[in-house]
């Protein structure tokens, strides 16, 4: 009789304890969207910037707040791919964070990537920001960089956006 009573209760014990397999924010699978044939010289190539805030002060320097920022990479063109040749992520003092991108990626018409920055991840600071590099085969689509950037805690949040600005190669 003791089995029997102990056996459910070992059952719903291990059942709460198992974790479950979860990708990390950042699970952009780049591999699969590598080009790997040089690309054409006849591509139209930009450069853009995006204003990322990692936190934001509230009342004074001292409080801050976390964020959770979403980078949206998007092709404005309904047929041409966009490549993607540089996704370098700066915090507020111009420092290197990271790179996205080792080796041009492409997107296809109209679709749409995201990098998501996580809210532990402070390391942008208030100031932090992306400059992408990117070649397309008409100048008409340039692509359309955004970040969202949110808190929450209970039921009182905050979100804005910033949109990329695109400028020319020095």
């Amino acid at each position: 009789m003791r089995i029997l009573l102990f056996l459910p209760a070992l059952l719903l014990l291990v059942s709460c304890h198992q974790e479950k397999e979860t990708q990390p924010a950042n699970s952009l699978n780049w591999e699969k969207r590598k080009v790997t044939i040089p690309l054409p010289d006849s591509l139209f190539s930009g450069r853009s910037y995006l204003s990322v805030y990692s936190e934001i002060y509230d009342l004074t320097e001292e409080t801050k707040h976390q964020l959770t920022s979403t980078v949206s990479i998007r092709n404005t063109s309904l047929s041409d791919s966009l490549f993607i040749t540089q996704a370098n992520y700066y915090n507020t003092e111009g420092n290197l964070i990271r790179s996205y991108v080792e080796t041009p990626i492409y997107l296809t018409p109209l679709e749409t990537l995201e990098i998501v920055i996580h809210r532990r991840d402070s390391t942008g600071g208030s100031g932090a920001n992306f400059i992408f590099e990117w070649a397309t085969k008409n100048a008409t689509y340039e692509p359309l960089f955004e970040a969202v950037m949110i808190w929450t805690t209970g039921n009182q949040g905050i979100s804005f956006v910033t949109r990329g600005k695109n400028f020319p190669f020095n």
